[in-house]
Parts: structure tokens; sequence; C-alpha cells
């Protein structure tokens, strides 16, 4: 198949494109020929990566506010076309204790990683319908299938999004639509700054889970992990016991790699933004 011809001409949102994976997705698609749009909270640094893309469409965007998303897609439409595909990419990652996760923290991490997602998946939705075609690609995580002491409401806005993917793809089986689920590893990126890799298993990029994003536009599928030894190793857990499993992330030295494995120095300008202390 030619990957070019069927992404080149294709209206695509990311949201949470101004850095990290967004930025590597908006990038990539946009050299292989899509109309590209990316939103994101951080005003000055969309525009700069936007500026730096060359794109015609970008700006502002809170996930977690309906008119600020709804106005966001309206303005592409008019600009690029009708939505073909949107990218919901935006989360955040605090980490630590949850005892110690205040209510602000908890809430913000709920709006933007599972409201931001059911809203933006919503109006696209509601968008795509009308014309039977459209594909809706929610950035997850292994998280989601995988207990992360320090990251216990992370690893459930994530479970939540997987379960939310999964659903649509099943409600809207014969209307056209796809609605697939990108699961990353630890991907070297600021949301892990500060932080200890698994012992023995690599970090992906941002480009490997731009690359995941182009082959599932290519070749819809309700799933892809990256890096796929991870995705092997999760899959594998669920034929596993319990206390092994255990035993193997204790021994990967996850059991205490987002909590007192954590260089908070290197990890106080990302955790600043995460909770919305960085204005």
């Amino acid at each position: 198949m030619n990957t070019v011809a069927e992404i080149s001409g294709k209206v695509v949102v990311i949201t949470g494109g101004a850095r990290g994976i967004g930025f590597a997705t908006a990038r990539l698609l946009r050299e292989r020929g899509a109309l590209v749009a990316i939103g994101d909270i951080d005003e000055k640094q969309v525009q700069k990566a936007g500026a730096e893309l060359g794109l015609e469409v970008f700006g502002r965007l809170d996930v977690a506010d309906p008119a600020s998303f709804a106005a966001f897609l309206d303005s592409v439409e008019r600009q690029l076309g009708p939505l073909d595909v949107l990218v919901n990419n935006a989360g955040v990652m605090p980490a630590g204790p949850f005892v110690d996760e205040t209510d602000e923290v908890t809430r913000r991490i709920l709006d933007i990683n599972v409201y931001g997602v059911v809203l933006g998946s919503k109006l696209a939705v509601q968008r795509m319908l009308g014309r039977d075609a459209g594909h809706v690609i929610n950035i997850a995580s292994l998280a989601g299938e995988t207990p992360t002491p320090g990251l216990a409401t992370y690893c459930a806005s994530k479970a939540a999004v997987l379960s939310l993917t999964d659903s649509l793809r099943v409600e809207h089986r014969d209307a056209g639509l796809h609605f697939s689920a990108v699961l990353p590893t630890f991907t070297n990126t600021e949301l892990i700054a500060g932080t200890r890799s698994p012992t023995l298993l690599p970090n992906a990029e941002p480009e490997d889970i731009a690359a995941a994003v182009a082959g599932l536009i290519r070749d819809p599928r309700p799933r892809v992990a990256v890096t796929r030894l991870a995705g092997l190793l999760v899959g594998a857990q669920k034929f596993l016991p319990g206390a092994v499993n255990e035993f193997v992330a204790r021994r990967m030295g996850m059991s205490h790699a987002m909590l007192d494995g954590v260089d908070v120095e290197a990890r106080r300008a990302y955790e600043s933004r995460a909770r919305g202390l960085d204005s």
C-alpha cells in the first residue's frame, strides 16, 4: 500500500500538539501530506510549534472546555475541510503517593485525560456520522493495563480511555467510523522527566508513537502497543498469577520508580505544569 497516498489530503486534528508525542505526530503526518491542525493549552508553545511545522491552523485548545474544543474543530473545518482524523493526545502524568494527591490534581488528571478524550470523541463523532467516515485515535498508555505505584489516578485514567475506545468501536461498528487506541510504554518526553525506566525495557521515542498513528490511519486496528516488546510483556501478564506479575515488576524497578525513585529537581518543571501550577 502507498502510505503517503492514503494519508495525503486527510484533515487531522491533534490535541496536545505543541510538544512531545503530539508534535512528533504532527510533523510526520504533515510530511506525508496530511492537512494537520494542532491545539494545546500552552498558547505560547503551540504558536511556536505551529509556525515551526508550517501549519495553517494551530492555537490554544482546552480539551476540558466544550466551548474551546468545539470552536477549535469548527475553525479547522472552516479552513481545512471536514474532519477525517482526531488524535486525542493531550494528557498529564503527575507522579507521587496517592494519599498525597490533592483533589485539585486528581480532578485535573481526570478532566484532561478522561473527560477531554470523551469530549473530543463526542464532538468528532457528531461531525463524522453524517459522512459515514472518520477515525478517532486515542493515545492511551500501557499504564492503563499495568498497575503502577505512584501513578494510580493516571493508570485509572488510561484504563478509562481504553474502555471508551473499545466501546465506541463496537457502538459504531456499522457506521463507517474507526476507533483506535495507541498504548505507549515509557516514552522519552517530559512526562518521564526525572524517572527511571524499567530495567531491560528500552524506552520508546515520540517518533515511534507518531509512526504508530500513521500506521493506524493507513490500516485501522483496535489497538497498537509501542514498543512491541513492552506490549507483549504486558499482554503476558494476563496469563500469570498476580503475585508473579508483582514480583516481575519489582525486579524491573517499577515498584518505586514513580515514588522514591524520582529525581524531584529534574521533574520539578514538568510537575508544575502538569499540576496546573505553571500558568
